[in-house]
């Protein structure tokens, strides 16, 4: 028996479906550092010195959002705390998107992991490019060496492949405990 988007539109196949979205968001954002930190350990130093210049307090974005909060409230954390919590901040900004993508994903187009690529460079462009320039979370694109923005295209994208990955291969194992087995067109 198939089943059609509608058939699956219940509050718990929801919630299923953020919790999933999260879940994989999490190994995406796993993924993305991985790779982005094999390609910056790789770079030369003068790259990533300008790299470093072209942020906001010499920090990545996560951190900076940290650390315009610590401003912001005058409460600030010792250097232990920050980078604990930079942590969490950084895969939150993965997350959230992720469980957007997870709910949505079926009305996007393409499918499988193409699809992951095309989410992954795309929320690359959104987001670094764009969000973090206008928010100050990350200075203007023009400043950052272009070796950033190709690991960091790089590194989205196999972020949204991961995530895509992630999400087939919980939805196969939920067919299976549903005895319907898998469709198999998904990867």
């Amino acid at each position: 028996m198939e089943l059609t988007q509608a058939d699956n539109e219940t509050p718990a196949n929801t919630l299923a479906t953020v919790l999933m979205g999260a879940a994989a968001g999490a190994v995406g954002v796993w993924a993305l550092d991985r790779i982005d930190w094999f390609m910056w350990n790789r770079e030369p130093q003068e790259t990533r010195d300008r790299t470093v210049a072209a942020r906001p307090g010499g920090e990545p974005p996560a951190q900076a959002l940290v650390s315009k909060v610590e401003g912001a409230t005058g409460r600030h954390l010792d250097d232990d705390r920050h980078e604990l919590v930079s942590d969490v901040v950084h895969y939150a900004i993965g997350i959230g998107p992720a469980i957007g993508y997870a709910l949505l994903r079926d009305k996007l187009p393409g499918r499988g992991l193409a699809r992951g690529a095309a989410y992954g460079a795309a929320l690359f462009v959104a987001q670094d490019e764009l969000l973090n320039t206008v928010t100050g979370l990350g200075g203007k694109p023009t400043d950052y060496p272009w070796t950033a923005h190709a690991r960091g295209i790089v590194a989205h994208t196999v972020y949204g492949v991961a995530t895509e990955l992630t999400l087939n291969l919980f939805e196969a194992a939920a067919q299976r405990l549903a005895g319907r087995g898998s469709d198999g067109d998904r990867f």
